[in-house]
């Protein structure tokens, strides 16, 4: 019965001591459109995911984009708060 219970106890620290920290990270992206005249820049939109620090960043990453639209050529922009 002790041999169990210390059994338990060391799979379950070796199992908590491999988990990843998982937390929230804000990725705020921002929007520039550039214009003859000079850039205009703007908050465009925020996540928060909940994963590690890498996958985070990862993801945020992911919404960067440029392109035109009504307003001209555009850039967004987005960054781990």
């Amino acid at each position: 019965m002790k041999k169990t219970i210390l059994l338990a106890v060391v799979l379950l620290a070796a199992g908590t001591s491999m988990t990843s920290c998982k937390k929230d990270y804000v990725c705020k992206c921002s929007k520039t459109y550039s214009s003859g005249s000079g850039n205009a820049t703007g908050d465009y939109s925020q996540y928060t995911y909940k994963d590690t620090r890498k996958r985070a960043e990862d993801r945020c990453n992911d919404n960067t984009d440029s392109g035109t639209d009504f307003f001209g050529d555009y850039s967004i922009n987005c960054q781990i708060q």
